[in-house]
């Protein structure tokens, strides 16, 4: 395209001078706000109540907030209650309902302290960005209020708003909205970090919560990847989220919000796993089930039925794929019944549990007709779930493998490393790939497993390669030599249970690796920051989240319950506004609530920025500035007659 032929497409969009301008003027001013504030979120695994509370309390940055603006004003008891009203409206709301009768006094005073605490917050903002952040059917009310003065009359217009909206009976829908509004203008962009799915009850809340956010991006887990194996009906993937979530007790995830069809698994583990009291296959009760509740024994049941199905599926991809390198994984081979031994790692290991009535000892990687019937089945359920594949799109449209925002490198898992500290090659399709090249090979493949053509080959082998992300030794978003589910059920001994981190965990920590990353993806290793999820970080064991000299930050520290023995904490977030990086350290989220939600966070600010950051220094503004440089060609065209003007 010439120059004068991109000019003419630009005229159609700011078809004369006075447009050029008045969009010059815009973008010129926009550039000139502070940078929006980012928040960063790692392994979320399904703890909804947990993640909606640090989302709406912005990490503590709207407590920090109500307290820089009416500490003087108002006592503690209240300044409390106006913030657990902002995080929690639905909930605060009812529990007045019951217990209050002063409800339209409140109101008032309640609305007019959640405005200033909104100016507050939309302040970094142009006017034009806040109002499409407002709900549609409150917008001109809120927009109103929120740029509305007490002079010249304007304080009677004012409580007019205020006055009309009680009585209407609007009050409660109102507050909820400008709570909403409040959480959402705290957040300028909103980066997760992956492991969204497993563990925890209800990641389907989870995708649901994200969803009500404009500005959403995710770097894809190793437990959101499976997830997306599983919805493309991948019979391995299916086999793994199912396993999964019966072993942490999430039937009313799979059966009532994703409606996957357990009966035939029930059905079929009663019977062929009638007399087995499946022991090892006990789920682990963290959260109970409202809907779908599920007797233990047929549990641990279903359990070992599902588990015993994916080895045997796991094993038959090893042997399509020796390329992975995976076959001293296929343990199902490594049985012997008849003495109760497992062979895993060279060393024989006796076996806790060696009913495997499904099993043909010739031929041990071979389902029954039944279990072949029954991963159709299930397969078949995931992938016609509509909730599910909405979740699993929502992944897609705004997930990678990778981001690069703002001079920092996201991802979940790790670049593979070899002992030396050199990027692993990896082969892939007949080629090798590392560093940056294999992780935009695997972002392609990932795509193709759920959008290729149904039935291609090629889709087949990007979704064995899922598979491989989820427990290979070069996976970045696994990042250990191997996964041994198998001997943590059938090994009581806990050296069989063991796994490796891959080298990357140990160069990081110097600042060398870090640098050689950043620069690997192309970014300035002096300023640029890795920011990394995944492997928790063990408070308790004197871990510090902070990496190679301040270059890289690990930011799951445990939100998931599964983790909070370990780790002693529920969880970090990152915090990046115009001002400083800072890490902000929870506590979990049972303690908060046992507290009123009174625990705040502690908050660490790691590094200050020399000058405050704007607009123009991030993405955005870079792409503004370049979109100005246009437009003044344009200008330029206009006045001298290059580009004919037309009018408005």
């Amino acid at each position: 395209m010439t120059n004068r032929q991109y000019l003419e497409l630009l005229a159609k969009e700011y078809p004369n001078a006075s447009a050029v301008s008045a969009e010059i003027i815009n973008l010129s001013a926009i550039c000139q706000l502070p940078k929006g504030t980012e928040y960063f979120f790692s392994d979320i695994h399904g703890e909804a109540d947990a993640f909606a509370y640090q989302l709406g309390t912005a990490s503590g940055m709207i407590r920090a907030r109500i307290e820089q603006l009416f500490q003087n004003a108002l006592p503690e008891p209240e300044r409390l209650m106006l913030g657990t009203l902002i995080y929690r409206p639905t909930e605060v709301l009812a529990d007045r309902q019951q217990n209050c009768d002063d409800d339209d006094d409140w109101c008032r005073v309640t609305i007019f302290r959640l405005v200033q605490v909104c100016k507050s917050a939309a302040s970094k903002y142009t006017r034009s960005k806040v109002r499409k952040k407002m709900p549609a059917r409150f917008a001109y009310v809120l927009d109103e209020l929120l740029h509305a003065n007490t002079e010249e009359n304007k304080e009677d217009y004012y409580t007019a708003i205020i006055n009309a909206i009680i009585d209407t009976g609007k009050a409660d829908k109102f507050i909820i909205a400008l709570c909403r509004l409040i959480r959402h203008c705290s957040i300028d962009q909103l980066h997760i970090l992956g492991d969204i799915f497993d563990r925890g009850p209800h990641a389907d809340l989870v995708f649901e919560e994200l969803a009500t956010f404009g500005d959403v991006d995710i770097q894809w887990g190793n437990h959101d990847i499976h997830w997306m194996g599983a919805a493309a009906g991948h019979p391995v993937c299916v086999a793994n989220a199912v396993r999964l979530a019966i072993s942490y007790n999430n039937f009313d995830l799979l059966e009532d919000s994703y409606g996957i069809n357990l009966r035939p698994l029930s059905t079929f583990a009663s019977e062929v796993y009638h007399d087995d009291p499946c022991f090892p296959f006990r789920p682990k009760v963290l959260d109970e089930n409202v809907y779908d509740p599920i007797d233990e024994d047929l549990a641990a049941k279903m359990h070992k039925a599902i588990a015993i199905i994916q080895f045997k599926l796991e094993g038959q991809l090893y042997e399509r794929h020796p390329e992975f390198g995976m076959d001293a994984r296929n343990l199902l081979k490594r049985i012997n019944l008849e003495e109760g031994l497992l062979e895993s790692g060279g060393t024989f290991y006796p076996m806790r549990d060696t009913c495997f009535p499904t099993l043909d000892t010739q031929n041990p990687l071979a389902l029954t007709p039944a279990e072949n019937d029954l991963i159709q089945t299930l397969a078949y359920s995931f992938t016609r779930s509509a909730t599910l594949n909405r979740h699993i799109r929502y992944l897609y449209n705004h997930g990678s493998i990778y981001k690069i925002a703002n001079g920092n490198l996201l991802y979940h898992g790790c670049i593979p490393m070899e002992e030396d500290g050199s990027f692993t090659k990896v082969p892939v399709g007949g080629k090798t790939y590392s560093g940056r090249a294999y992780l935009d090979k695997v972002d392609a493949l990932l795509r193709t497993a759920y959008f290729g053509p149904e039935d291609a080959p090629e889709r087949m082998d990007a979704g064995d390669v899922i598979w491989y992300l989820w427990c290979g030794r070069n996976s970045p978003v696994f990042g250990k030599n191997h996964m041994t589910t198998f001997e943590r059920y059938f090994v009581e001994d806990k050296t069989a249970h063991k796994e490796h981190d891959n080298p990357y965990y140990r160069h990081v920590n110097e600042r060398e690796t870090c640098e050689r990353i950043l620069e690997e993806f192309g970014l300035d290793p002096h300023s640029g920051h890795i920011i990394n999820g995944h492997v928790p970080v063990r408070l308790t064991e004197g871990e510090s989240p902070i990496k190679g000299g301040g270059r890289l930050f690990v930011i799951d520290g445990g939100l998931s319950k599964a983790y909070h023995k370990r780790t002693g904490i529920g969880g970090y977030t990152l915090i990046f506004n115009s001002h400083n990086l800072a890490l902000a350290q929870h506590r979990p989220f049972q303690e908060v609530r046992d507290s009123g939600f009174s625990i705040t966070p502690q908050v660490e600010v790691v590094e200050r920025f020399p000058r405050r950051l704007m607009v123009r220094d991030t993405d955005i503004g870079r792409r503004l500035q370049q979109d100005i440089v246009e437009l003044k060609k344009l200008l330029a065209a206009y006045r001298d007659g290059t580009i004919q003007e037309k009018s408005n």
